[in-house]
């Protein structure tokens, strides 16, 4: 599906695990140049829509274009053109930080001299650059969160696909991370990613789907979701929650 106008275009995402249904038919379209929120409860499907997405995942049906590149019939030219940070940082954790980045660029097929370039200014834009010799496998949470976000931007992707980027991630690391997803969407990438934390959602994205039972309950821009009201209120409401009416636990 080739459109300019879109990044990431997923039409009928389905995904079961031992005949219980993950993800239920998941329709998508990601503007290109956008910054996108896919929000949901823990449990939503949000991980395997994204995994599916980008290939790490086959899904039982339908299918996943980025840029125009059906992510299964041409993986090779998709994945050139987006970065990923996928759930648990999936990392080879014992190498430094620079030995993973250069390990990353080699696989890719990337200019030695570039990669060593790039990968020097991402340790030192990322506050990484201290941690010298220390293995990936000895770094704080927060430090693999960048280290990754560090690897999915080496190659210079037009498209970024995060999943539960500040998941695990300290204030100062949150907001470096954030200055840095908005300087590359200024530039012209597109970044999409999960989230269940509606004050970083309201603060970054564009646009918002709302995720629930592996099924896309809301989808729009950021201010047509929200209306009126708070990204939070309108999430409880999608997904069912706040159902205490106050007599319950009432012994606390």
């Amino acid at each position: 599906m080739k459109d300019d106008r879109f990044a990431l275009v997923l039409r009928g995402l389905a995904k079961s695990f031992d005949g219980k249904v993950a993800v239920g038919g998941v329709d998508l379209d990601v503007p290109a140049g956008s910054f996108y929120g896919l929000l949901g409860p823990n449990g939503a499907g949000k991980t395997t829509t994204l995994s599916m997405a980008v290939g790490l995942l086959r899904p039982d049906h339908g299918q996943a274009w980025v840029l125009g590149h059906d992510i299964w019939a041409d993986p090779i030219q998709a994945k050139r053109l987006f970065g990923v940070l996928p759930d648990g940082v999936r990392l080879f954790d014992r190498l430094s930080g620079a030995e993973l980045l250069a390990y990353h660029g080699l696989l890719r097929g990337m200019d030695p001299a570039v990669v060593d370039q790039r990968a020097q200014e991402l340790l030192d834009v990322l506050a990484l650059a201290d941690a010298g010799q220390t293995l990936v496998v000895d770094y704080s949470a927060g430090m693999k969160k960048k280290i990754g976000l560090a690897c999915a931007l080496l190659h210079a992707p037009r498209l970024l696909v995060l999943d539960e980027p500040f998941e695990a991630v300290d204030p100062v690391a949150a907001a470096l991370i954030r200055d840095i997803l908005q300087r590359y969407v200024v530039g012209g990438g597109t970044v999409i990613f999960s989230s269940h934390v509606m004050e970083v959602v309201e603060r970054l994205c564009s646009h918002v789907a709302i995720l629930a039972g592996g099924v896309i309950k809301r989808v729009g821009t950021l201010a047509d979701v929200r209306g009126e009201r708070s990204l939070e209120d309108v999430f409880v409401e999608v997904v069912g929650g706040r159902t205490a009416t106050g007599e319950e636990l009432a012994w606390l």
